[in-house]
Parts: structure tokens; sequence; C-alpha cells
């Protein structure tokens, strides 16, 4: 008998009628031959409510005293989905986490799963039960409730899915599905069929408000399928698959997306010297400063400027981490701008076609967008941009991949369907094995590219539409680009670095000459560099990682010239007679987690 679960968001619970849709969801779903758990978040705004209770009683509610505050949400949802399945002539048995088995850590308010029991769910699921699961919560080892933060009922469902080797794990909301783009600000937004796990994980990260990144982290580290649908749709009508396959093949941008409250810092001239970004990250993450954007210029006469962006959230107290670590480096200056945002396309295509990041930076240049930043990955291209800007560039790119147009040769439904329960992990033991401490880093491996060149361009004008010179320059020489850095400007101007195939060095140099001399800067050049990569799952929402990479780094005395930063890799540009040895440094830095 096949197994499926279902996770109603707040909105699909948020009163009677709704628990009540919910209910005859999954009791039909059962009539149709499947055990179905069900896990369920609080009603409508029941958490915001009872946050707001906490602050009126206490200035400062303890983290131990909110978790057991906010899991009373989910646990009145679960016992009245119960009583309407009951209401239908159905069986049904509500838990709550602990009830359930989710051991978690003892991180209040942001616990992270280490194991979860599935003895007493398939006792239930036997006796003809449908399980219905309180999300977002756990116990710790000493049996005190946890919640696992933000999206923590979406990482419950998928969870659960993965541990029970379900068929499907469907993610009901008050949206038809993933689309190209937030299609309450882009009219044109269309929905996706399928997207790849990867791009999710991207998208996500990015602010994209349909699933949350950890729930994804899973779904891509145990093959589980993902269905999201609308739930307030009472039909058969299909949502988007987020599995093994991209919705075509033969587009490069799937989606994009826009990171509203980003502010960003930039450390200026910083010793360009190992041990540097270690001290900088070291002394952010003593304060729980989460990193995103970070983007460390190649080094000029011996200092660098490294730029980095936070949530605006939390500026005050990353500015006085950084300061602190300014002075301590050595560096010349700590500048920070709020009013910034970030624009991002996203495509597994992008690995192998070129000109994506020309095209993005052409179609904001004709917007008269101007770019104060730039970072790219193998499925991604992030700008910075003013926030008054923000929406306006979302748009523009939306409009330049005509994401609102369905590609030609578009996998269907049903060929996601198919792809991902081929590759879900049908061996339970080794699921379950996996399953020990669930939520800890995993790293897939660390890599050495040595067959790339750099190219660095200084005191370039900082002004719409350069980017997109320079990067039509060197497409039109049929040269393929992999990272590119822009730095934070200053006094109208910018620094930007890209790598090349070796091979292609030379001819780089000359396509980039002919733009600079009309614009005005310099160019400078390294026929060879190393790229260090750490790649895994979720790397963004590990904050160590950058700063285990940095340490071992500086440990081996090897200097970091440039930084690269994505939800799944962090990329750093070393000297190519150190590529070597960075390697072996970042293998036993991260032995313990590489799997």
């Amino acid at each position: 008998m096949s197994l499926i679960v279902q996770k109603f968001g707040g909105t699909s619970v948020a009163d009677a009628e709704k628990i009540r849709a919910a209910a005859r969801r999954a009791y039909r779903a059962q009539q149709q031959g499947h055990q179905v758990v069900m896990v369920v978040s609080a009603m409508g705004k029941n958490t915001d409510m009872l946050v707001d209770l906490s602050n009126q009683v206490c200035d400062d509610p303890p983290a131990r005293e909110m978790d057991m505050l906010l899991s009373t949400g989910e646990q009145v949802s679960v016992a009245l989905v119960a009583m309407a399945i009951h209401d239908l002539g159905g069986k049904a048995v509500s838990l709550t986490g602990g009830q359930i088995g989710v051991r978690t850590d003892s991180s209040h308010t942001k616990a992270r799963i280490q194991s979860i029991s599935t003895d007493r769910m398939r006792r239930l699921l036997d006796e003809g039960n449908i399980v219905i699961a309180a999300g977002f919560q756990g116990v710790d080892n000493d049996l005190n409730i946890t919640t696992l933060g933000r999206g923590g009922s979406d990482t419950s469902a998928v969870a659960l899915a993965a541990v029970l080797g379900a068929d499907m794990c469907e993610i009901y909301t008050d949206v038809d599905g993933v689309f190209t783009t937030d299609p309450r600000v882009v009219a044109e937004a269309r929905k996706m069929s399928n997207v790849s796990h990867d791009e999710m994980l991207e998208l996500a990260s990015l602010g994209a408000g349909v699933m949350h990144s950890r729930s994804i982290e899973f779904g891509k580290k145990f093959n589980v399928p993902i269905h999201v649908r609308n739930s307030g749709v009472f039909t058969d009508e299909p949502g988007s698959i987020i599995g093994p396959i991209t919705e075509s093949e033969k587009r490069a941008v799937s989606g994009c997306a826009l990171t509203k409250e980003e502010a960003r810092i930039t450390v200026t001239g910083v010793p360009d010297k190992p041990g540097v970004s270690l001290t900088i990250f070291e002394r952010l993450a003593g304060v729980n400063v989460a990193v995103d954007m970070i983007l460390q210029t190649a080094g000029t006469d011996g200092k660098a400027d490294i730029s980095f962006t936070v949530l605006e959230s939390e500026l005050d107290r990353a500015l006085e981490a950084v300061n602190d670590a300014a002075a301590a480096v050595g560096a010349t200056e700590v500048s920070h701008e709020a009013n910034v945002s970030k624009v991002s396309v996203v495509g597994l295509g992008m690995a192998t076609q070129t000109g994506v990041a020309d095209r993005m930076f052409r179609a904001l240049a004709e917007g008269e967008i101007n770019i104060e930043a730039i970072t790219t990955s193998e499925i991604k291209v992030s700008c910075l941009v003013t926030r008054e800007q923000g929406l306006e560039a979302l748009r523009a790119v939306h409009s330049e991949f005509e994401l609102g147009i369905a590609p030609e040769g578009r996998a269907t439904f049903e060929d996601s369907l198919k792809a991902a329960k081929k590759a879900k992990d049908t061996d339970a033991l080794a699921v379950v094995s996996r399953l020990q401490s669930m939520e800890d880093l995993t790293v897939h491996g660390v890599q050495l590219n040595d067959t790339q060149a750099l190219i660095t361009l200084t005191s370039v004008p900082n002004s719409p539409g350069i980017s997109a010179d320079v990067f039509e320059g060197v497409a039109a020489a049929d040269i393929v680009v992999d990272m590119i850095v822009q730095g934070i400007g200053a006094d109208g101007k910018t620094n930007v670095s890209f790598t090349v195939p070796q091979g292609d060095h030379e001819k780089a140099v000359a396509a980039v000459k002919s733009v600079i001399e009309k614009l005005g800067g310099t160019v400078g050049s390294q026929a060879n560099i190393a790229i260090l990569s750490v790649t895994g799952v979720g790397i963004r929402s590990h904050t160590g990682v950058g700063l285990r990479m940095f340490r071992a780094l500086s440990q081996a005395g090897i200097n970091v010239e440039l930084v690269s930063t994505s939800e799944v890799k962090v990329n750093v540009v070393i000297e190519a007679d150190k590529g070597k040895t960075g390697l072996a440094a970042l293998e036993e830095a991260f032995a313990d987690v590489i799997g």
C-alpha cells in the first residue's frame, strides 16, 4: 500500500470550514487506497497571536518557554482535524512532535531534527488510522518541547516523508504551485510544472515563500518528491513537483527572485594576506549573524575589499562585530548601506548554456538600474541594486528571459512524477541510518579546479550598463565565463573580477581591453589560478562552513584572493601553486561531514 504525507499550512486550516476541507482531502486519499500522514500547522494567525501575547507579559521571553507556548498552536489544529475526520466516519489519531518521536537538539526556537522514530506511526497506520502530526515541533533528550523555527512544518513534513519512505509529500498551501517569480508583484509569473531540488534550494533561500529552504534540503538529501498544491482547489489539478528534473533543459533560467530586506557591509583596505577573512567572519559567527552574499575582490597593492550582505534586522549587531574585526586586522574603513535588495536568476541550464549573465546585465541597464555588486554560481546570478529599484529589476529580468512563456521541450508533470518516484530512496534501513543527526551538515565534496584564469578590472565607472558592456564583449569573443564577482563601488568606481578557461586568457584580456578603453579603468590578469570549492546541501543555512573553510586555509598559510557563495557551494580563488595544498587542507577540515 502506498503512503503519502500531506502538509497543511496555517492558511489551509485557518477556520472550521477549511479544517473540514483538509480532513476531507485526507479521508478521500485514504479511501483511494493510500496510507495517510497529515502534518498540520497552527491555525491562521494563531502563532502571531501567541507571540504578541508573550510580549505583553514579558519584555524578553525565555526561548524554552516560547517553545512551550508556540507548540500549543499546532496541538489545537491536530486535535480539530482528527475530530473532523472522525465526523466523516474515518479513524484518526492526533500526535504531538514528542509523541511521534521527533528528537531534536536543544536549540530552542530554531532546533534541528536529530532523529525520528517510526514505530508508533506505522502501528497506527496499519490499524487503519490517518495519523495527524503536529508540525514545527519535537522534543530534546531531556523531553523539553522544541520548535524548528520559520518554515518548521514544511521541514517536519518532508522529514516524515523521508523516514517513512513515502511515495509523495504533498504541500497544501494558498497558491497553485511554484511560480517563476512572485505572482503578487509580477503579473506574468507562471506556474512551473516541475522544478529541481537544486533550483528550489536557491529560490527558497532567496525568499520564494512557497517552501522553506530547510525542507528542500531534506527533499534533496533523501530523494523525497514534493508536490506543492493549492488547498482551495477541490479537484485533482496538479501543482508543481519539486524533484530530480528541471522543467526544461533547453531554457537556461527557470525562475527569478527578489530579496528585499538586505543590508550590505564593506570592509575597505583589508590586508591581502592569510587569516584576514577568518578574523572578520569569526567575529560575525560569534554574534550569530548569518552572512549571505560574500564578495571579496582581487587584491591590488597588497589591499583588498570584502563586502557581504546580512539581514537588515541584524545590521547593527553585525556592524559592531565587523568594526571590531576591522580594527584587529588593520583595515582602512567599514561602510554600510541598508537600502539595498538582491535580484537573482536561477536555472540548472546555466551550467551548460552561455550568455545568461550578460543578458541579465543588459536588461537591468536598459531599465537604467545600476548594479552595485554581482556574485554567481553554476546555477545562479545575483545582483545587488537599490531597494527602490528592486521590483523594477525583478520585472526586467523576468521579461528578459521570457519566464511567463512555457519553454519548448518542457518536461510534463507526469515526467517529473515518474522521475521523482524512480529516484526516491527505497532502502528503508539506509534512510533510517542516515536520519541519525539528519540535519547535520552534509558536504558532498571538496574540489580543486586548476583550469581557470582570472581577469580583474579596477576603477571601472560604477554606472548602469558597464557590466553589460564588459560581458557582452566577452561573450562576443565566444568565451565561457565561470565566476563573476563585482565589489561594492566607491567614489563612482567599482572593481570586477571573473574567471575564464586558461586557454581563453589572452583572448579574454583583449576583449575586455577593447571595452575598457572606451569606459575607463585598468585590466589585470593571472593566467593561472586555483579555485577551491566546498559543495553541499544547505551550505548557507550552516553558517560555520565559510568559517571552517577560511580557518583551514589560514592555518595552511594560504591567502584567499576572491570569494563567491551560493546556497550549495562556496568558491575561493587562491594562487595556482597553492591549489593542491589548499585541497588537502579542506579535505582534512571537512573529513567528518563529507558524505
